[in-house]
């Protein structure tokens, strides 16, 4: 073997135990309690925000700022219906900052004779405050937290309605017979959408008839294929 060689064989060994060291500190290094979390902050919820920081902070004992467990906290806060996802930015050396982005109510259903709260996603959010009842009515069952399929088709096309538009609906309800979801718009035509996909297509399709002065004054507008928009007297 050459003496070149040799220097070589050398230089990857000698290589490969610097990168086993480096990586050995590392592993000790992320876990060392100088960098353990000891602030924790929560943004973005207002709704159970002290049941929430709770949980993270609860889920972060025992994390350091250089290994932070996402997966654990997304565990903790999943038991939250308002959280539709969180964010975790550790801050050297001992903060911990979670952002959470919150599913908004968009409808409400009656269950037990009280108006609960719904999300455009089909979650029941049962712990909002305020005055749930100014918000549109649909019709649905719930199962696991959730709105059945009919109710879901109907939340996602209340929630796709552009603020001052959703403001007007009075109530969706779900009807076989017209092909799906129907919404009741104060002051407009029956809208049909059938399924509650392609929500923002259906809304827009829904606008352009309404602002078509070619249409007249239709009794039902039918966007469940939006591309195909049908009216009617």
């Amino acid at each position: 073997m050459s003496a070149s060689q040799v220097w070589r064989r050398r230089a990857v060994a000698l290589g490969l135990l610097v990168a086993a060291l480096v990586a050995g500190y590392y592993l000790w290094l992320r876990d060392a309690s100088v960098f353990a979390i000891e602030q924790v902050e929560v943004e973005g919820a207002s709704t159970d925000a002290d049941r929430i920081a709770a949980a993270v902070g609860a889920a972060a004992e025992g994390m350091t700022t250089l290994n932070v467990d996402d997966e654990k906290l997304r565990a903790a806060v999943s038991q939250f219906p308002t959280v539709a996802s969180m964010s975790a930015d550790a801050t050297l050396l001992d903060k911990l900052t979670v952002t959470i982005t919150e599913r908004l109510p968009v409808a409400r259903i009656e269950l037990g004779g009280e108006p609960v709260a719904v999300s455009a996603d089909g979650y029941l959010l049962p712990r909002l405050e305020g005055d749930q009842g100014e918000l549109p009515l649909i019709e649905g069952g719930e199962s696991g937290g959730r709105l059945d399929p009919a109710g879901a088709a109907q939340a996602a096309i209340v929630g796709a309605a552009p603020d001052p538009v959703r403001e007007a609906i009075d109530s969706a309800s779900w009807s076989e017979e017209r092909g799906g979801v129907v919404v009741e718009l104060e002051g407009a035509p029956e809208l049909r959408f059938g399924s509650g996909g392609e929500a923002e297509r259906k809304w827009k399709a829904v606008a352009a008839v309404l602002t078509d002065p070619e249409r007249g004054s239709p009794a039902y507008i039918d966007a469940s294929v939006p591309e195909r928009t049908v009216s009617g007297g």
